[in-house]
């Protein structure tokens, strides 16, 4: 019988990994809920015609990358690709607007497209979002700039860089997108294929080719931001200001475009180096159409996404985030001392101490060197002796002091215990 394994694109993540991953959802959350966001949960599967209309019919994403199929209703249905349409559609069926001044919201969550799986990109991926609802003031643009550098900084990123770019309103765009078709065409021949195709489908999409020789093609194209009008080219201005102000480094990148054909002015990116070619972290920018678009009243946002699987990648590489360890690691031998012990490491829980209960029975020794190896600050032992006189032997694992305590007298002195734990750790 051939084995059943997670299917090509999809990954577990293993309880080592899991850390990792919890410790970037609270640093986003505790910075995000400082600066007032609202955690929003929206279905991972919508109509189809969600992501068509919003994303656009003529993007990779939904010509070539979305799990769509038909339920038994005979609706078509597509797994999320990504998470403002999902965001967007759920602020115009819940009337948030309505509540008036600016709606701020954040996500995270699981992500679907078929790509060709590689490191720190999967069939189903994972993303943490903020969607800025509401404002087309370019501080609105920044503000959500600086909560992803805090965020990425707070982690213990430091090869980082900002690339930064404004693609303008409709009307900016119709008039690149035709001098940058006019600059393409005759090189039509010359282009890779999927450039070829986006030619008169999605042409800016092209400046985004990872082909090398489509690459130095576009080196000489045209630059969008030659083509901003005068509001388009103020707002832009503004917000290179305010990073100005904030002391935010960096670079104008003309070809960064996005995937996606509801960006308008501000787009960006945030890189790292040492994450090698799949090196993007964070992507986003304003949608000022979206909602109109998706049949909302006029409401001006910006948004980004940080991709999960590249974030951890990275800071497994940098070692950024300790491993979990016990305060606590209890040793019991016996029936009696074993049955002690368990109402110990459920009272010390309760108290917020991180207890690991050995429950395999060993011999001494072996719970030992287990203690040893989890990385506890303190070791609780309990034979037979200690059953009998209701006492532990409290063993602090750096120093290898070793005090014997009366089980009511440890529970008594939680705080003074939590001390004691700030102590030996340093």
């Amino acid at each position: 019988m051939a084995k059943i394994q997670a299917i090509r694109g999809t990954r577990d993540i293993l309880p080592e990994e899991v850390g990792y991953w919890q410790h970037i959802e609270t640093v986003a959350s505790t910075i995000l809920s400082n600066a007032l966001y609202q955690e929003i949960r929206t279905p991972i599967f919508e109509e189809t015609s969600l992501f068509e209309r919003g994303i656009g019919e003529a993007t990779d994403v939904v010509g070539k990358e979305m799990y769509t199929f038909m339920d038994r209703g005979d609706r078509s249905l597509t797994l999320r690709p990504e998470g403002t349409a999902g965001v967007v559609r759920s602020f115009i069926q819940h009337n948030l607007a309505a509540s008036g001044g600016v709606q701020k919201l954040w996500y995270k969550g699981p992500m679907f497209r078929y790509e060709r799986p590689q490191a720190g990109r999967q069939r189903q991926f994972h993303q943490i979002g903020l969607e800025l609802l509401g404002s087309r003031d370019p501080r609105a643009d920044v503000e959500v700039i600086a909560l992803a550098t805090d965020i990425l900084s707070t982690l213990g990123l430091k090869n980082l860089s900002l690339s930064l770019n404004s693609v303008g309103n409709g009307e900016d765009r119709q008039r690149y997108r035709d001098a940058l078709v006019s600059y393409l065409t005759p090189y039509k021949d010359q282009l890779d294929a999927d450039s070829q195709d986006r030619l008169n489908r999605n042409p800016l999409r092209i400046l985004d080719s990872k082909d090398q020789k489509t690459q130095e093609i576009c080196q000489n194209a045209p630059s969008i931001l030659e083509y901003l009008g005068e509001d388009s080219q103020k707002h832009f201005e503004q917000v290179q200001q305010l990073l100005n102000d904030l002391g935010v480094s960096y670079q104008l990148n003309p070809s960064l475009v996005r995937g996606l054909d509801y960006y308008t002015h501000t787009a960006f990116e945030i890189q790292s180096a040492d994450l090698g070619a799949q090196a993007t972290v964070c992507g986003g920018g304003r949608y000022d159409g979206l909602i109109s678009q998706l049949g909302g009243s006029e409401t001006p946002s910006i948004g980004w996404a940080i991709g999960m699987e590249r974030l951890v990648l990275l800071l497994q590489k940098l070692q950024t985030t300790p491993v979990l360890v016990p305060d606590f690691y209890i040793v019991s031998r016996g029936e009696k001392a074993e049955a002690q012990g368990f109402v110990l490491a459920q009272k010390l829980r309760n108290a917020g101490l991180k207890v690991e209960l050995d429950l395999s029975g060993s011999a001494f020794g072996k719970q030992f060197k287990r203690a040893d190896r989890s990385g506890a600050i303190a070791c609780i032992i309990l034979g037979d002796a200690e059953a009998e006189n209701q006492t532990v032997q409290l063993k602090w694992m750096a120093t290898q002091e070793q005090v014997s305590l009366l089980q009511a007298e440890l529970l008594s002195q939680i705080d003074d215990l939590k001390q004691q734990l700030t102590r030996h750790k340093k």
